[in-house]
């Protein structure tokens, strides 16, 4: 069977690149793909995946610069992932509870 691979670009589209994948998808789990053709598609496939979290990464980081910019109140940690607070109250009134990493 012939494949038509396509090749992760930076113009190219989450949207897109996420279609593909699901395409992939049923090819591979049709069963009728030889072994060099699911090769070939796996290794497409896992361009794709690297391209789509590397667009959901990059969009996480823009959302969370937004919010800092709009509440003030977001705070990165060393590994620059944000902190977030527990909402239990503190045990002392004074103090305010320690952040902590979302992720």
């Amino acid at each position: 069977m012939q494949t038509k691979p396509t090749n992760p670009t930076s113009e190219q589209t989450f949207e897109t690149a996420f279609s593909r994948l699901e395409e992939i998808l049923e090819k591979m789990n049709s069963g009728t793909l030889s072994l060099d053709d699911s090769l070939k598609l796996y290794e497409e496939a896992d361009g794709l995946i690297m391209m789509c979290s590397k667009r959901l990464n990059d969009a996480e980081r823009r959302i969370e610069i937004l919010i800092k910019n709009r509440g003030g109140e977001l705070t990165l940690g060393n590994d620059q992932k944000p902190q977030t607070q527990d909402f239990s109250l503190p045990s002392n009134p004074g103090t305010k509870p320690m952040p902590r990493e979302l992720f």
